[in-house]
């Protein structure tokens, strides 16, 4: 889980468990657990379409040969 995107799913699972061991905290909890269930979704969302426009803009660029045939 050294990817933001696996940190991201280890923080909606303890906000989870957080939210089944607190009865107390009632209907809050689990809007809490849904608002960051949805957070989490945007935000991935957002990075796969910033990464695929970076990845396509840098397909895009013509690198030229080295002189002297790249030796």
């Amino acid at each position: 889980m050294t990817t933001p995107i696996g940190w991201l799913l280890l923080s909606l699972q303890v906000h989870i468990e957080r939210a089944r061991r607190a009865p107390e905290r009632g209907a809050s909890a689990i809007e809490f657990v849904i608002i960051t269930a949805i957070l989490v979704a945007l935000a991935a969302a957002v990075g796969v379409v910033i990464y695929r426009l970076v990845t396509d803009e840098a397909e895009s660029i013509d690198i030229p040969d080295a002189p002297g045939g790249g030796l």
